[in-house]
């Protein structure tokens, strides 16, 4: 399975040290966070059942993403937990890496380890052991990234793990458990982007979930606890950090690292508008970028068009610009993939034009070099 060179840019991004040090600080205030049962009181109003249960395990690959401003000062745009694009950040940095060899560097070791942890904290105790697994995604041939799929499949087989790649249509799920053609399944890599289980498609796979039939991860949980894009809006909010328990230091961390987000519901449009050249807005439902608008380039009847109740509002952070060779300078974001409070690895995208994306000539995923300077 060959990636797409185009996806996978010849360029470096260079990411100061101490940036780097500061978005580990945030990851593991907001890991920390997300344990509070104060934290937990509070969300549970907001929370669909799913995202309510506590499976007893957290979730692998979280992506925290980040702009550096003019400072170098890391902003946090969004919290992902089907975070993509690891493989391809790891094939711009390791081209010839091929997952049935010796992989070089640490990242492939401590992906694999976290998918083993997270199996062990689900099974606990219980002598359970992380039999078949599934990559499940809707429709996984016509998924952009699947050549990274196809990849790990291949890393996890080689490495004692039998793995298949899956469209939930494909499985046998109910409360009991999840099965492949007889076969059960013991823990489901979850790249599906129905973050909270609600497609009717997925009703199977719920059930085993809420019945502990099934290793899910990343799950709902994770999901409502740190990546749903209203939890940006909370985290914007001072004394609702003082209810949570948070630190006054992990408060002013939280203060300088993400930028201020507000739900536009409830607001007035007129004043909104007036300022709406120095925000992003984003619908809380969609992913990928999809349906990200930029204030400064939207006309009137774009925004009046936009549901308040299915909109964030968020300060917008222009992102840094790397070297891009030829094509001239590329904007720059920065993804840190992590299992629970632990950095697995960090990766870039390099891009023109308004919105992250895999077209640009010499952008995609960029190897990143970590710069003392």
């Amino acid at each position: 399975m060959q990636f797409d060179p185009s996806a996978i840019s010849p360029h470096p991004a260079r990411l100061p040290y101490a940036a780097l040090i500061k978005m580990r600080r945030l990851l593991r205030t907001l890991y920390r966070l997300a344990q509070r049962p104060a934290y937990h009181e509070l969300l549970c109003d907001l929370l669909p059942e799913t995202a309510r249960f506590d499976p007893g395990h957290d979730a692998v690959m979280m992506g925290y993403d980040f702009h550096l401003d003019a400072d170098d000062t890391p902003q946090l745009i969004e919290v992902n937990t089907n975070a993509g694009g690891s493989i391809y950040a790891y094939k711009a940095a390791f081209p010839e890496a091929d997952p049935d060899l010796p992989l070089p560097g640490h990242f492939p070791m401590r992906f694999l380890a976290s998918f083993r942890e997270d199996f062990r904290r689900f099974a606990a105790g219980s002598g359970l052991e992380l039999g078949l697994m599934v990559i499940l995604d809707e429709q996984p041939l016509e998924q952009n990234l699947y050549p990274e799929m196809y990849f790990l499949r291949n890393f996890f087989r080689s490495r004692g793990l039998p793995t298949e790649i899956c469209d939930p249509a494909e499985l046998q799920a109910d409360a009991t458990g999840v099965f492949l053609k007889g076969r059960r399944v013991a823990m489901l890599y979850n790249r599906h982007c129905d973050f909270y289980l609600e497609q009717a498609e997925l009703a199977g796979i719920r059930a085993a979930y809420l019945n502990r039939s099934v290793c899910l991860s990343p799950n709902p949980r994770a999901y409502g606890l740190l990546a749903d894009k209203q939890r940006l809006a909370l985290w914007s909010d001072a004394q609702f950090l003082r209810d949570a328990g948070v630190s006054s230091r992990g408060r002013e961390l939280i203060r300088e690292l993400v930028p201020h987000s507000e739900l536009f519901a409830g607001q007035d449009p007129d004043q909104v508008w007036s300022r709406r050249n120095g925000l992003v807005f984003k619908p809380l439902t969609l992913f990928g970028g999809k349906g990200v608008l930029m204030g400064k380039s939207m006309s009137r009847k774009r925004f009046n068009e936009l549901d308040p109740h299915n909109t964030l509002l968020q300060r917008l952070v222009k992102p840094s610009l790397s070297a891009g060779g030829a094509e001239g300078e590329m904007k720059t974001d920065f993804r840190l993939f992590v299992y629970r409070n632990r950095l697995l690895g960090v990766s870039a995208r390099l891009f023109q034009g308004q919105l992250t994306n895999l077209r640009t000539p010499g952008g995609g995923f960029a190897r990143v070099e970590i710069t003392r300077e």
